[in-house]
């Protein structure tokens, strides 16, 4: 079983009861979307902020496997080894 870890900005973390990681456990590599799917499932609000009604990675949210950019690998089919870091950051607009 390899365990996985998920770092969260401060702006989702209030969405997870303050936590500012998630981690879930799995035999072997999986994808982003997967892990997404696994650490979301008790927080559907943190999930539909995520991703649309498709399960498309919303424009806003970008996510990071040891330092890249998943949109320049392979997307939500990007693989994610155990003890690799997945990093969510959510661009905040305003003006």
């Amino acid at each position: 079983m390899a365990d996985f870890t998920v770092l969260l900005p401060g702006v989702l973390q209030p969405l997870v009861g303050g936590q500012s990681y998630l981690t879930a456990s799995a035999d072997g590599a999986v994808t982003v979307g997967q892990l997404l799917d696994s650490v979301t499932g008790d927080y559907p609000v943190l999930a539909r902020r995520l991703r649309d009604e498709t399960g498309a990675l919303r424009r806003y949210v970008n996510i990071y496997v040891n330092g890249d950019e998943i949109r320049r690998v392979k997307g939500l089919e990007t693989e994610v080894a155990a003890g690799q870091e997945v990093l969510i950051i959510q661009s905040v607009a305003g003006g």
